[in-house]
C-alpha cells in the first residue's frame, strides 16, 4: 500500500478549505499558491473529491470550492479512495505458482496489516487533523 503525491494534494487542499470554511468559497489558486501545487493538477484533484461528495464547487467567475459535508464526517479512507481507488489491493509478492506453507501466511499477514491500516484510516476524521 502506498499514499500517492495526490492523496497527499487531496489532504492538504481538504485541511485547507476546512480550515477556512467561514469563507464559504476557497479558489483553487489560493491552494495552489499556499502548498505550491501545479494547478491543473490540482484541479484534477478537487474534482475528484467533487464526485465523492467531498466538496462542492461553482463555476464562474466568483467560483471555487467548499465543503459538501462536515469535517467530522469525512474520514481519512473517503479521501484516500476517492484519489487512489479502494485500499488493499492485490499481493503480489509472489508468482502463483509459488504458493504454499510460506506465502500462505505471509499473505495472511499482509492482509491483516493492510485491513489494520484501512480501519485506522476509517477512524480518523478530517477534523482531527485540522484540529
Amino acid at each position: 500500500m502506498k499514499i500517492t503525491r495526490s492523496t497527499g494534494y487531496a489532504l492538504l487542499a481538504l485541511g485547507y478549505i476546512a480550515k477556512n470554511s467561514d469563507q464559504k468559497i476557497i479558489l483553487s489558486q489560493t491552494i495552489s499558491r499556499e502548498y505550491d501545487i501545479p494547478l491543473e493538477y490540482l484541479l484534477k484533484i478537487l474534482q475528484q473529491m467533487v464526485r465523492a461528495g467531498i466538496l462542492r464547487s461553482k463555476r464562474g467567475p466568483r467560483g471555487g470550492f467548499s465543503m459538501a459535508a462536515n469535517a467530522n464526517k469525512i474520514t481519512m479512507l473517503q479521501i484516500i479512495e476517492a484519489v487512489d481507488g479502494p485500499v488493499g489491493g492485490q499481493n503480489t509478492m509472489f508468482e502463483a505458482n509459488a504458493k504454499g506453507r510460506y506465502t500462505n501466511k505471509v499473505e495472511k499477514v499482509y492482509a491483516r496489516a493492510i485491513s489494520q491500516a484501512k480501519s485506522v484510516f476509517e477512524k480518523t476524521k478530517l477534523s482531527e487533523l485540522i484540529a
